[in-house]
């Protein structure tokens, strides 16, 4: 039977609840233990695919297609195992089973309530991971804040399993919020007082309380914050701000939350988490050798999570070439050919992200354009390799009012169209091509040469394609498909092959980059990018000594 541990939030939201999550179960892995983590969210979508960027951030795509909370993106980075439609629930998703159970007649006539159906769905759907064996411990993240309505139900269905198991089957972690007054420099404890007050008034009381704060705690203060709260004072965490998030496990290492939550559930503590290869990792992270600019163009930078895969992606490259990446956000929509030159010239090179919709197109192309032109490292994910086949198919090949259907359904010549199995959907929610596919690797191409083999698996996340029947035009001038699905024969993968780096793949390889396993194709831009900066800096030089 496994174990299992809630991980709450109170005060605030947006405190780090995944990343402590994530940073606990990897000491627990590293302890030798199974582990595994789930996140439940508040909200009454179905799940995060419907919603822009801008409120929730970046969608995660699993394995399995789920669309999901980006959270479990830093549960994979961090334990590096892959997750599933079953690792991560929404209340829309609770009450969409329950109430068609209802339909169904599966409550034989009983008025259906909050307590018990809903919190008994909630109940099945935590337990689900830790019945089949494969996990010794199950981290189950409770989204929201502790006193919000939406997420009364989930405290509920916690406060019935304290019950229900056996006491050191179960266990809660509360991470609250320790603010710092300047004016009067101190740290405030009422905040956390009042929120702990809050959860055991629903009846759920902590066992671990951990503090988030941006100044250094006094243990006074925690054995404050054990006598109010009722726990033991080895049981208040300090967690304060850190440079990255990779350095949290460490932190919480030195902070003995792993051990703590141990004792509490009877777990012998046998031997030291072994950490090995994450300092390893955090060494090159901190101490690089180089240092490249990269310009990432997309229309939702103002909002960092919109592309947090992505932006996490170029820290396990950067540290895998011992480099660190500093990431220049370019908004697309003010991108032009005007300015395109002048906004680009010092990057060492240019990704342009995924996205939907027309706004701001035009400028990915003509930043394509000047990256293509002027020999940049390139890399298009997904849309962005969508527009860098509009752009070579305008400014190469000469059809001007080439373009993707998505954005110009009237275009005569359209080079990506939506995938025929899509012409007949209408419900947007979870029906575009999700998940992993395989794909087939031209031997001797780029791509190939990139990951080492000529099979490989990526996860996919959208409607438009590639239009086969351009693909001899597009070869004839130069651009090859080096990448394709082996059953449909749709094109994975596209590639200047007498260019420095110029790559663009139709899937997500950002979603399957961890700490342990970076994504080669970002491994292998970010190494390109750096030969680009060394290249740059010796034609200075020269120059310099000509100069003299």
């Amino acid at each position: 039977m496994a174990k299992y541990i809630f991980v709450t939030g109170g005060v605030t939201s947006s405190l780090g609840k995944g990343i402590i999550a994530a940073s606990l179960a990897k000491l627990l892995q590293a302890r030798g233990f199974r582990v595994t983590i789930q996140k439940f969210d508040p909200y009454i979508n179905v799940d995060p695919g419907t919603l822009n960027p801008y409120e929730h951030g970046e969608c995660f795509v699993t394995e399995d297609g789920a669309e999901t909370d980006l959270d479990l993106g830093h549960y994979e980075r961090f334990l590096n195992i892959p997750t599933s439609q079953a690792n991560n629930v929404t209340t829309g998703r609770i009450y969409q089973t329950v109430i068609n159970k209802e339909r169904e007649g599966a409550y034989l006539g009983k008025t259906v309530q909050v307590v018990p159906h809903i919190t008994d769905e909630i109940k099945r759907r935590i337990l689900l991971l830790g019945k089949d064996g494969k996990y010794d411990i199950v981290i189950t993240e409770l989204g929201g804040t502790v006193g919000d309505i939406e997420s009364l139900p989930y405290i509920e269905a916690v406060r019935q399993l304290q019950w229900e198991l056996d006491e050191q089957d179960c266990l809660v972690v509360h991470l609250t919020l320790i603010p710092y007054l300047r004016a009067a420099k101190e740290l405030k404890t009422k905040p956390t007082q009042h929120s702990v007050k809050m959860m055991s008034e629903n009846g759920v009381h902590p066992d671990v309380i951990v503090c988030r704060t941006e100044e250094p705690m006094y243990n006074d203060l925690k054995k404050k914050i054990a006598l109010f709260c009722n726990v033991t004072v080895d049981a208040v965490i300090e967690a304060t701000d850190m440079s990255t998030i990779y350095e949290v496990p460490l932190e919480m290492l030195k902070e003995k939350l792993d051990v703590i939550c141990m004792k509490k559930m009877g777990i012998p503590i046998e031997k030291e988490p072994d950490m090995t290869k994450w300092r390893g990792f955090l060494d090159k992270l901190k101490y690089p050798k180089s240092k490249v600019t990269i310009g990432l163009i997309g229309k939702y930078v103002e909002l960092q999570d919109a592309y947090k895969s992505i932006l996490e992606s170029f820290i396990h490259a950067g540290a895998m070439n011992e480099c660190k990446v500093i990431v220049q956000n370019i908004h697309s929509e003010f991108l032009t050919s005007e300015n395109v030159a002048e906004k680009l010239r010092n990057l060492d090179g240019l990704l342009v992200a995924p996205g939907f919709g027309h706004r701001g197109i035009e400028g990915k192309i003509t930043a394509i354009q000047y990256a293509r032109e002027n020999n940049l490292p390139f890399f298009g994910i997904c849309l962005g390799m969508q527009m860098s086949v509009v752009e070579y198919a305008r400014n190469v090949i000469g059809w001007k009012d080439a373009h993707s259907t998505e954005m110009n359904p009237e275009t005569s010549h359209p080079v990506i169209g939506l995938m025929e199995e899509q012409k007949k959907i209408t419900a947007k929610g979870g029906t575009m091509r999700l998940g992993a596919y395989s794909c087939e690797l031209t031997p001797g191409s780029k791509a190939a040469a990139i990951y080492a083999s000529t099979k490989i698996s990526e996860r996919h996340r959208h409607r438009y394609e590639f239009n086969s029947q351009y693909m001899g035009d597009f070869e004839k001038a130069g651009m090859t498909a080096s990448g394709r699905n082996p059953e449909s024969g749709l094109v994975e993968m596209v590639e200047l092959p007498n260019h420095p780096f110029f790559v663009g793949c139709q899937f997500h390889p950002e979603l399957k980059s961890t700490v342990e396993r970076p994504a080669p194709l970002f491994v292998h831009f970010i190494g390109a990018a750096k030969q680009y900066a060394e290249d740059k800096t010796n034609k200075t030089k020269v120059a310099e000594e000509v100069a003299q």
